[in-house]
This record gives structure tokens, sequence and C-alpha cells, in this order.
């Protein structure tokens, strides 16, 4: 597992974080493992695309998985 550091001053999306981590390469690779049950956020099957991450969550995808990091001075998402 990796530690990915993120903005979390707006909204972090499942979707836009599976491609930030570099776990899928596009869009619409993040939509279908999401729809199809492939990811899992803290050990849970999760697919809402849409789901808002916060500091500390865990995002696992085809035996690969990557930490939300807050950067210096951001709290957790809202």
């Amino acid at each position: 597992m990796h530690d990915v550091e993120c903005d979390l001053s707006s909204k972090l999306t499942l979707g836009q974080f599976l491609k930030l981590a570099s776990l899928l390469d596009s869009g619409a690779e993040a939509k279908d493992a999401v729809a199809s049950g492939a990811v899992t956020v803290n050990g849970h099957v999760d697919e809402r695309r849409g789901r808002g991450l916060v500091d500390g969550d865990v995002v696992a995808y085809a035996a690969r998985a990557a930490r939300v990091v807050a950067r210096d001075g951001q709290g957790r998402a809202q």
C-alpha cells in the first residue's frame, strides 16, 4: 500500500482517487471497476463512484491499495 497526498479542501471522490493513486488509468475504467464491485474502501465494497473520501481511507483494486493522506494543513473533507 502506498500513501497518496490529496487536497481535501474540496470533495475528493472515489473515482478521482482511483486515477490520482494510479490504481486505474481513466475515468471510464474507474466507473466500470466501481460499478462491478471490484473496488473496496476500508475493506468494504463500495459501488458509489461519487463517494467522498477522507483522510485515512484505504482504497483497494486488483490486489493494490492506496491510502488517502491530507496535505499539510488540511483536515478532513466535509
